[in-house]
């Protein structure tokens, strides 16, 4: 059987910038800064004082109110995320067989407020809530997605940490490439802005201690000190081409390679020589049947930290020889700080928006190149700019490393 091409026909996204994809858009566009004080809990005691928090999210927009009290705030942003991309897509699932049309929607860590809520009540020997567990875990948004649209096919949860997002979007398409499917929603979402994400990540020394919200998030920057925690959810509908276009579905853009590697160098550093993703972005290539030269774009992991921007350089310079110093990188994270699991997620939106747009959008608040940061990374400015293919890199602790090759639709 000849492989599948796969189209993205839908979009959605709940964002520290934007809670729908135009707004999310706008404010790349805008070179919007979603990192502010964090407001979820009192941060006196805390050496990291920066998130970037989903604004004025109404859960009663995709859901009724007894439905969000039966789930944690990482599924109600994977469903909401779902529901606008399901909306955008213009699917009737009256006219699907619901065994093709499956749903991976992944989250890195699930609910860590569930435990810290219930965990508490335990040690108090109070009772803990009787759907504590269904809550807590973290395939149920993907669960809660299925649910509601009545979709009976594949149905799993990756979880690769700050890749999750990324291997969602990735295994989808296989499987309808593979014919597994016709139609998959896919994404990541996450929700970790909580006490033990905060003091966990900062016992790890990962988070910026940055109180200015304009310098915590500083991508490849010499000054960087660490990432800024973020939170929300993006879905994209991923579908079979001929199954689009027999529906009258917009075409947004295409999935031509995918990528999957792990470092099996240590639990939270990327491999030093940058081979492990730079092997993942050879193989997204290879699939896609390009060369170095085609690549107009890559999202870049790009978090602020320091081993993660320097190795993911010389993971990018590993895949594209010296042709990476004529690809335009940037990293949203720069804006809506580091979405974790649903990180990859909001970036695929991002390079199938810049695919449309012909633009790629600045990275902020980085000014000056770290040590041996010296590719082009958009620093300040966004560049209008004709992509044909962007690359989009997650790499996650434990080594995994993720990238989508994504290709303007050609009929």
């Amino acid at each position: 059987m000849e492989p599948r091409r796969v189209v993205v026909t839908g979009m959605g996204a709940v964002t520290p910038i934007g809670n729908d994809v135009e707004s999310f858009w706008n404010g790349l566009v805008e070179g919007r800064c979603g990192i502010g004080p964090i407001t979820k809990f009192d941060t006196t005691d805390y050496k990291v004082k920066v998130a970037a928090e989903v604004k004025d999210f109404d859960v009663t927009k995709y859901m009724d109110f007894k439905t969000a009290k039966r789930m944690e705030l990482f599924s109600q942003y994977g469903v909401a995320a779902a529901t606008e991309a399901f909306e955008d897509s213009g699917l009737d699932m009256e006219k699907e067989d619901p065994f093709r049309v499956g749903v991976i929607v992944s989250s890195g860590v699930g609910s860590m407020q569930a435990n810290e809520r219930e965990i508490t009540k335990m040690n108090e020997g109070k009772k803990i809530a009787p759907l504590f567990i269904p809550m807590m875990i973290s395939n149920m948004a993907s669960a809660n997605v299925a649910i509601k649209y009545h979709m009976m096919g594949k149905n799993i949860d990756i979880v690769t940490a700050c890749a999750s997002g990324t291997h969602s979007i990735g295994d989808a398409f296989k499987a309808i490439k593979y014919d597994d499917a016709d139609v998959m929603l896919a994404g990541g979402c996450e929700a970790a802005i909580c006490p033990t994400g905060v003091l966990g990540f900062t016992a790890l020394t990962a988070l910026s201690t940055q109180e200015d919200p304009t310098k915590a998030s500083r991508p490849f920057d010499q000054n960087r000190d660490g990432f800024v925690i973020g939170e929300g959810s993006a879905v994209l509908v991923l579908e079979e081409l001929e199954h689009a276009k027999a529906r009258g579905a917009k075409i947004y853009a295409e999935i031509v390679g995918y990528g999957a590697t792990n470092d099996a160098f240590h639990i939270t550093s990327p491999a030093e020589d940058g081979s492990g993703a730079g092997t993942a972005m050879k193989i997204a290539m290879k699939e896609a049947g390009i060369e170095p030269k085609d690549v107009d774009y890559i999202n870049a992991h790009g978090t602020s930290t320091h081993h993660n921007d320097l190795f993911e350089t010389r993971a990018i310079k590993f895949a594209l020889g010296d042709e990476a110093y004529n690809t335009h990188i940037n990293s949203t994270k720069s804006m809506t700080g580091h979405l974790l699991g649903g990180a990859g997620a909001i970036e695929a939106v991002v390079c199938v928006k810049s695919i449309q747009n012909s633009y790629i959008h600045a990275t902020i608040g980085s000014e000056e190149p770290g040590e041996e940061c010296d590719l082009n990374y958009c620093f300040g400015k966004g560049v209008n700019k004709e992509i044909k293919y962007a690359l989009s890199n997650s790499l996650g602790f434990g080594g995994h490393n993720a990238v989508i090759a994504f290709k303007k639709y050609e009929a």
